[in-house]
């Protein structure tokens, strides 16, 4: 039991990691990467199978927000940051 929830949290994590690299801009994808890895580090010692549950679905609906965000975004796309830019040295 303990193994497949571990599986669906990862499989979670992953989808939402994916989901944020497909921002096409620099600030929102950054931001994005870091506040999911940081939320799962946080909460990555929870027992509570009810509040695991809880936060999964508030994943979720995160995720279904990113999806929506990266559509929105690529419909109004924007030029690359420098930062994005290779340099030629």
């Amino acid at each position: 039991m303990a193994a497949s929830r571990r599986a669906q949290v990862l499989r979670l994590y992953r989808a939402l990691l994916r989901e944020s690299q497909s921002f096409s801009a620099y600030g929102y994808r950054t931001y994005a990467i870091r506040r999911i890895r940081d939320a799962f580090r946080e909460n990555k010692n929870i027992k509570d199978s009810e509040e695991i549950e809880t936060l999964m679905n508030k994943a979720k609906a995160s995720l279904e927000i990113i999806h929506r965000q990266v559509t929105i975004g690529q419909l109004y796309s924007t030029e690359k940051l420098i930062i994005e830019c290779p340099q030629n040295v």
